[in-house]
């Protein structure tokens, strides 16, 4: 029907006002309709607050219509307790006759089980309106309960020649303006910013994101010889949100500021770190670099995407992307969209399915 499509669109835009704010929830939208006409609206606005569909029905100005109305919800509802009791039965305390569901609800926890409940209750239930829109809400989050591993974007910035610094070790500004404060948006999207030991030494970042939400990514080192243990001397430990230093074991035991934790690996390989990360429920790893550091994520094809800032310059010389020892296949990937950000392109680069 034209008109689930319409309204299932109306509550994805819902869903979009509590992006960076829900953290490790999802971006949910709710709308709900009786005969014809939005009698209420709801969406997940912060982490810990009410679900959509909660809000929807608390915030409807007239109860009695509920009954025999049609709920419209990017997400299947949930049907257990967590910050918030379960949906579900709210839905179904509420006289809500039909239920209209752009996607299945990934999370294991959720799968299915608030859909049958729903159906147990006699409550007409549609499931798939408006996929690629709901999908597209979040990917992070989809892709983590679906494959149980964050969702990896490597992140780089070159010049024509596809140089990311002049000269190793040494920071080199290529990207404009407009394009450094995209970055820093984007770190937000994603719950750990991941660099090299080497990044830190040369280019000396906070790895913030401005501006700063309610939940600041978690800031990871991977720096196996222990060179960035050295607290008062790089700006990144002089804030007090989370690092995590993936080091070697004989250094864990170091004292360090209350927000640093060192975590020590016998085989620091990538999929060891992308491991850990998983267990610890990080769902999103946006990889800054260097080069090394690149090559080894995609020679371990861990990643799900490439973002390349390409400005309107040539180097000479430098160190040329992707630059390492390890050994890497030919490597097919799909342009996902191309955009000018400033004096220069953002290109977004996706594996094949």
């Amino acid at each position: 029907m034209q008109a689930d499509k319409m309204y299932m669109k109306k509550a994805v835009a819902l869903a979009k006002k509590g992006r960076w704010h829900t953290y490790q929830n999802p971006l949910v939208g709710a709308v709900i309709v009786k005969n014809g006409q939005i009698i209420a609206t709801g969406y997940h606005a912060k982490y810990g607050a009410w679900h959509a569909e909660k809000m929807a029905l608390a915030t409807c100005s007239h109860p009695e219509e509920l009954k025999g109305s049609t709920l419209y919800v990017t997400l299947e509802p949930c049907a257990h307790y967590g910050k918030q009791p379960p949906c579900v039965q709210a839905v179904i305390d509420s006289g809500i006759s039909r239920v209209v569901i752009g996607q299945v609800d990934p999370n294991p926890l959720v799968t299915g089980k608030g859909i049958q409940r729903l159906k147990d209750h006699h409550i007409t239930v549609k499931v798939g309106v408006g996929q690629e829109l709901v999908a597209a809400l979040n990917p992070h989050y989809n892709y983590f309960y679906q494959h149980g591993l964050p969702y990896i974007t490597l992140k780089q910035a070159l010049s024509l020649d596809g140089k990311m610094t002049s000269y190793q070790g040494r920071r080199t500004q290529i990207t404009g303006r407009a394009a450094n404060q995209l970055v820093h948006a984007e770190r937000q999207a994603y719950q750990a910013i991941l660099v090299g030991s080497g990044t830190i030494i040369a280019d000396n970042p906070q790895l913030l994101p401005k501006p700063q939400e309610d939940h600041v990514p978690i800031r990871i080192i991977l720096d196996r010889r222990g060179r960035t243990l050295h607290f008062d001397q790089y700006h990144v430990f002089a804030t007090t949100e989370p690092i995590w230093i993936f080091t070697k074991p004989e250094l864990v035991h170091l004292p360090t500021p209350p927000h640093v934790k060192l975590i020590g690996l016998t085989e620091p390989t990538v999929k060891a770190v992308v491991a850990y990360l998983a267990q610890q429920k990080i769902q999103s790893v946006y990889v800054e670099g260097g080069a090394t550091i690149h090559r080894a994520f995609l020679a371990a094809g861990s990643y799900q995407e490439i973002v390349t800032y390409l400005a309107p310059k040539i180097l000479g010389t430098g160190l040329s992307a992707f630059a390492g020892k390890e050994a890497i296949d030919t490597t097919e990937l799909q342009f996902d969209r191309i955009e000018k950000v400033g004096t220069d392109l953002k290109i977004v680069s996706k594996r094949r399915p």
